[in-house]
């Protein structure tokens, strides 16, 4: 998938239906070099098909797998890793890892 990364944080607007994903930020001061952690792992977790959609056309499918890996699977739920493993071409022993650690986790066991 091509990418559009933003040129610039004043070039830079999340779309203004993604506003409910982040109601517990100031959305207008989103930007996406202090806050792309925050706004990648909310659009995986939290997002519909347009917020992945538009996350895949802004980080790029290459971006993503790196994102992923970087933040090991970012707590994402089993569902969701196992998409992206799919999606991405991720290794499926290192997602598998990603889902033990987050299965013997009890916040994320909590929480997920």
């Amino acid at each position: 998938m091509a990418q559009e990364h933003p040129a610039s944080d004043q070039e830079f607007h999340l779309p203004e239906n993604f506003r409910q994903l982040f109601w517990d930020c100031d959305f207008d001061s989103l930007s996406w070099s202090d806050h792309r952690d925050i706004i990648v792992s909310r659009i995986l977790t939290r997002g519909g098909g347009d917020s992945v959609r538009w996350l895949r056309r802004t980080l790029g499918d290459a971006g993503l797998r790196d994102w992923l890996i970087r933040r090991e699977g970012d707590s994402l739920d089993k569902r969701r890793l196992r998409y992206w493993e799919l999606i991405l071409e991720l290794d499926p022993d290192l997602v598998s890892s990603w889902i033990e650690r987050n299965e013997t986790n009890p916040w994320f066991r909590r929480l997920g």
